[in-house]
């Protein structure tokens, strides 16, 4: 068993920056979002997807995925935008048991109604308080940080697909 490696002075305060620095941008970008849009993060995050993707469908699965998330979330996430009539789900041609999240015009209008907004947010409360070099390496720091963990991360299995019969 090896010996703890304790954080130092500048390791800690980096450490504590971070989170404190997420919690409160994440707060900062929730209001604006319920606000302007009437959408939580996530569900800012659900349309966002959907509307990034050239046919303005997902798979569930491939959403929760991207999304990070547990399908039971994300199904919970679908359902309130479902209701308020931004998103639609679809039987899967493709795959007889899956489900694609459809975004709707309602669902584009809210989102593009919102967009200006958050990014002015996320301008304000952290990209235009820094400088185009701390960008890029915030940015490196962040692409290894992700690639890292998600290695070591376990997150659900995608749902296998089905392509034929069964027996």
């Amino acid at each position: 068993m090896s010996e703890t490696r304790w954080l130092n002075e500048t390791e800690m305060r980096a450490w504590s920056g971070f989170l404190e620095t997420y919690e409160l941008l994440d707060r900062h970008v929730d209001r604006q979002l319920r606000q302007e849009g009437g959408l939580t993060k996530v569900q800012y995050e659900v349309l966002h997807h959907l509307d990034e993707s050239p046919t303005g469908h997902l798979c569930m699965s491939d959403l929760a995925e991207r999304m990070i998330c547990s399908r039971n979330g994300l199904t919970y996430q679908a359902t309130q935008l479902e209701k308020a009539g931004l998103l639609r789900r679809e039987a899967n041609p493709a795959d007889e048991r899956g489900v694609l999240a459809v975004i709707t015009d309602e669902g584009r209008r809210i989102l593009h109604r919102a967009a200006p907004g958050h990014v002015n947010t996320v301008r304000e409360g952290l990209i235009d308080l820094l400088t185009d070099d701390q960008i890029t390496q915030l940015a490196t720091i962040m692409d290894i940080t992700r690639r890292h963990l998600r290695g070591l991360v376990q997150l659900p299995p995608p749902r296998r697909r089905v392509t034929g019969t069964t027996r």
